[in-house]
């Protein structure tokens, strides 16, 4: 028997803190240090003792965290120790310079980033160099980092090389079919986009979009035309977000990719070709709209 055995996992103890709980099960503790804080002085034979988080205070301080660098609070999340920090900063950090939290141009300091996520200069510092190498952040010398500019030479590339591999990807799938799973998968992702035209609610309309987009280069059966899929995207996402405000050009969207269906479903080449170039070229078509009316976030070209 286990020397502690006979401890209740979560004994509850009354000393100089009214809410303190014992731990004696190593495999338990990863769950207490969610939500509570250990009090050493209080731990006796190699039994670490855990006071209740302030739950509130908690909650309270991570948003007090965001607002240093002008965050929404659910960019903000705390490190869970069991995963890479520099992963989960990068990753944070991404979602919001492309659904535009963090606008164009706007300096972004490695030690505000740091004290925001309670993380140390290295996995802040390998964040950054990732969100470099994506192309996310510019480095000036002697002036800090700022969040790169849209580019109207990326952008185009970036359309190019996404239209060239899905037009590809349309043509291959109307030789080889879709599989019962991914005709599914697709059907309750249209369903769920005539849903959100209903309801006149478009903020879940790119979730859907990626999605749809994803389950054709899946069927496919390729993994790294994903991979690549999305990293093209990623040029176009933050135009996408400034792009995606009106019900009428969501709407044009969605029938798009009900026409992108039923053509690869019937296997019409000719069809599924023109309606994915349609569909993907319909963001370049509003580039000097949103140029002429958000310059500050473009770079001079």
């Amino acid at each position: 028997m286990p020397r502690h055995a006979s401890l209740r996992p979560y004994q509850l103890r009354s000393e100089q803190l009214p809410a303190v709980l014992l731990c004696p099960y190593p495999s338990l503790r990863s769950v207490f240090q969610n939500v509570c804080i250990p009090v050493y002085r209080l731990s006796t034979g190699g039994i670490p003792v855990y006071r209740l988080r302030n739950l509130d205070a908690l909650e309270a301080n991570l948003s007090k965290r965001a607002k240093v660098v002008s965050l929404p609070r659910k960019y903000v999340q705390k490190i869970d120790p069991y995963r890479p920090a520099a992963e989960q900063i990068a990753s944070s950090i991404k979602l919001a310079v492309l659904e535009m939290s963090l606008k164009p141009g706007q300096i972004i300091s490695e030690t505000e980033i740091g004290n925001v996520y309670g993380a140390s200069r290295t996995p802040v510092r390998e964040a950054f160099t990732w969100l470099r190498d994506q192309g996310l952040i510019v480095t000036y010398p002697s002036r800090g980092n700022f969040v790169s500019r849209l580019s109207i030479p990326q952008i185009k590339g970036a359309q190019f090389a996404r239209e060239s591999l899905e037009v590809s990807i349309a043509e291959l799938l109307c030789d080889e079919g879709l599989s019962g799973e991914t005709v599914h998968e697709i059907e309750a992702n249209l369903a769920s986009q005539d849903e959100m035209l209903k309801s006149g609610n478009g903020t879940a309309f790119r979730t859907l979009d990626d999605n749809f987009h994803l389950a054709l280069a899946d069927a496919v059966g390729h993994p790294r035309i994903c991979d690549i899929i999305q990293k093209e995207k990623a040029y176009l996402d933050r135009l996408r977000v400034l792009s995606l405000t009106s019900m009428d050009h969501i709407a044009e969207l969605v029938k798009d990719h009900r026409n992108i269906f039923d053509a690869i479903q019937s296997g019409d080449k000719p069809a599924a070709r023109q309606h994915v170039r349609l569909h993907l070229r319909r963001v370049l078509s509003t580039l000097s709209e949103l140029f002429e009316a958000h310059r500050e976030y473009f770079d001079d070209y």
